[in-house]
């Protein structure tokens, strides 16, 4: 029998907290959740199956599980994870390369092909859309210079602006509801150019 959605999610956030090193400013546990509270957010906006939207949670959870061992394609790594444990955990083939789909949709430039990989997609980067929007971006900001020492602030505001200018939402939610806001960010970006 699978076990609980709550006893995944405490096993994977016990998991990022114990191997995820200190310089992940942006990639940490408080990340997951909050791409996990927005996914389920947006999947019962897009109206989602009980079924879909506990494997939009998993997904959530599991998508960024890879940087516990590298930054660079963590996504794959991340898939490789999650299908280790969730086949332990009892869940079939097609769940797995389900969940994989929408894990490898937040790779950037995102390019989801369902809607179940759109609403993650759109999850990671709601945070584009809201208030929080600048403290957000300084902690990635923080944790790119761990890898990046030489990331001036002003090439991270250029950085920044082209990256919103660039992205897209992908669900009609996020399309209908979070682009103005998004844009918003953008125009204040733009005029501390």
């Amino acid at each position: 029998m699978k076990p609980s959605l709550s006893t995944i999610c405490n096993a994977v956030i016990r998991y990022l907290n114990e191997n995820l090193p200190e310089y992940y400013t942006y990639h940490n546990s408080q990340h997951t959740l909050y791409v996990y509270e927005k996914a389920q957010y947006i999947a019962e906006k897009e109206k989602v199956n009980t079924t879909d939207l506990t494997l939009v949670k998993i997904a959530a959870l599991y998508h960024d599980i890879g940087f516990t061992k590298s930054h660079i394609a963590h996504e794959k790594i991340g898939c490789a994870m999650a299908t280790k444990q969730l086949k332990a955990y009892g869940f079939s083939e097609v769940e797995i390369n389900t969940i994989c789909g929408m894990i490898m949709a937040t790779k950037i430039p995102q390019n989801p092909k369902t809607l179940l990989e759109q609403i993650l997609a759109d999850a990671d980067l709601e945070y584009l859309a809201t208030a929080n929007y600048p403290s957000i971006s300084q902690a990635l900001y923080q944790e790119l210079l761990h890898f990046n020492p030489n990331l001036s602030e002003t090439e991270w505001h250029n950085i920044q602006i082209a990256f919103i200018k660039n992205h897209n939402y992908h669900t009609a939610y996020c399309k209908r509801y979070k682009t103005f806001r998004k844009n918003k960010n953008l125009a204040r970006l733009e005029a501390t150019r």
